[in-house]
């Protein structure tokens, strides 16, 4: 008996460690595949606060808890299970989607700054009457939810290249926790970011004087916090998209523009001593940006000035 006991503890203490090293693989790929995916996480969250644009305060909240649900089930519902069905029975089609992604990435990158340069949207606009707020709220999450359908396929893309070697339940843990870490961040960070301005209010109503002085300086930071969101997202999905299609092109066998990026991000690091690092860093993000911008605006070009596409977006998108 004594002797069962301890092969019994003995199986237990194997299936712990084993247990144990599954976690600790899982949590290792959920941080390499959680890092990647900054730059769409980024840009996901700059473009959302949009869809809310336009709305009474009361309503900024559950139009925002839609779209987050919406974002769940096309991470869990449909990408997840399509990311597993692909990384195990076509895995060397991940590189095709992903620069497919990167495309997109780019193409709406170079859109936007196209609209800022020249003051045309290329959607459809907000500032008309709305007649039906039910319908009209209706359509701008039906829109959020299909824009995040593509960034979350990105997401999901991004973290599946990431893990691609490692077993197949540590691929769907993985994807699971970055898809649901990923919508918590983002719209978590958008219901702060649309709701400041309600807190400036709040507090500016406190007798405290330091209580209103607060509030006044969220009121008025309020709209630079959007435009630096703005700017910031539209850089993201050029170094992000950019990046992706050098990656892509390397993985493919193309390797110039990769080799010519790396090698410029390697010269900056040896010649800038301390800042090596972190310069080095930016020098490929500005180099990935670049070829993010240089797709873009061809893809731009076709679709918009060739095909006369793109005139039917969703408003809020921008």
């Amino acid at each position: 008996m004594p002797g069962g006991l301890a092969a019994l503890l003995d199986d237990v203490s194997v299936i712990a460690r084993a247990a144990a090293s599954s976690v600790d693989d899982v949590a290792a790929a959920t941080g390499r595949a959680s890092s990647k995916t900054a730059g769409v996480v980024i840009d996901d969250a700059a473009v959302t606060p949009g869809y809310v644009t336009g709305f009474s305060p009361a309503r900024e909240l559950p139009i925002i808890a839609k779209i987050a649900k919406g974002s769940v089930k096309n991470k869990l519902l449909i990408l997840l299970p399509g990311a597993l069905l692909l990384s195990q029975f076509l895995p060397q089609a991940i590189v095709f989607v992903l620069m497919l992604g990167g495309c997109y990435l780019s193409y709406e990158g170079a859109e936007k700054l196209a609209e800022k340069l020249s003051g045309e949207k290329h959607g459809k606009t907000i500032d008309e009457p709305i007649e039906d707020e039910v319908a009209f709220e209706k359509e701008r999450v039906s829109g959020a939810i299909r824009t995040d359908l593509i960034l979350s396929a990105e997401i999901m893309a991004i973290t599946l290249n990431e893990v691609a070697a490692e077993t197949f339940l540590t691929r769907a843990a993985v994807l699971a926790i970055v898809g649901l870490a990923v919508t918590a961040f983002i719209y978590g960070a958008v219901a702060l970011i649309v709701k400041l301005d309600d807190i400036g209010l709040h507090l500016m109503e406190k007798p405290d004087e330091r209580a209103k002085r607060i509030g006044k300086i969220m009121l008025n930071a309020m709209p630079h916090i959007l435009t630096v969101l703005s700017v910031v997202g539209t850089a993201a999905m050029l170094w992000v998209g950019g990046g992706i299609i050098l990656h892509g092109t390397h993985e493919l066998g193309f390797h110039t523009l990769y080799d010519a990026s790396h090698g410029l991000e390697h010269a900056v690091e040896s010649t800038t001593g301390a800042l090596g690092g972190v310069l080095g860093w930016a020098t490929y993000a500005a180099a990935s940006a670049l070829v993010g911008l240089v797709l873009g605006t061809v893809l731009f070009f076709v679709l918009h000035k060739v095909f006369g596409l793109g005139h039917g977006k969703e408003e809020g998108a921008h």
